[in-house]
């Protein structure tokens, strides 16, 4: 682990329920993020909620970059910080992956761009938030922008 890119892991668990839409079979929501869950493989069964399904979608690696931290400080002065999550839809049991797991909110809306992913905003934990905090305040310099003039 470097001084610049502190990294540390998360697991996240989601909710498939059935579809009413005629496109799509299983609707996908993010329940949790939770500290990895060792030992248990992506598509793992945690329970049952009527016709809903709580599956463990498995564990990323979250970094935090010091160029990334008036990213950051936004996130956290939100009013709610989150956590964006990346997910691929495929055609194996459990019918999707994880991709990532980040806390910068430009790298999130940026993978929205890209067709065949599914990225949602999960809160994030207080003691990720703590954590962030600390960072951005340990490696946070402020730059000014200067307009340039032509010559």
């Amino acid at each position: 682990m470097s001084m610049d890119a502190p990294t540390f892991r998360v697991g996240v668990v989601v909710e498939r329920r059935p579809s009413k839409s005629p496109w799509v079979d299983h609707a996908w929501r993010i329940v949790a993020i939770i500290p990895e869950a060792i030992g248990t493989e992506p598509g793992h069964v945690l329970g049952h909620d009527g016709e809903a399904v709580l599956l463990y979608a498995g564990a990323r690696s979250v970094e935090f970059h010091r160029v990334e931290t008036g990213n950051y400080r936004d996130n956290l002065t939100s009013g709610s910080p989150g956590l964006w999550v990346t997910l691929a839809l495929t055609d194996e049991e459990p019918g999707i992956r994880l991709i990532s797991v980040t806390a910068d909110p430009a790298e999130g809306e940026s993978l929205t761009e890209i067709g065949d992913l599914m990225v949602e905003i999960a809160p994030m934990p207080p003691e990720i938030a703590e954590r962030l905090a600390a960072f951005v305040e340990t490696h946070h310099v402020e730059r000014v922008f200067t307009k340039r003039k032509r010559q």
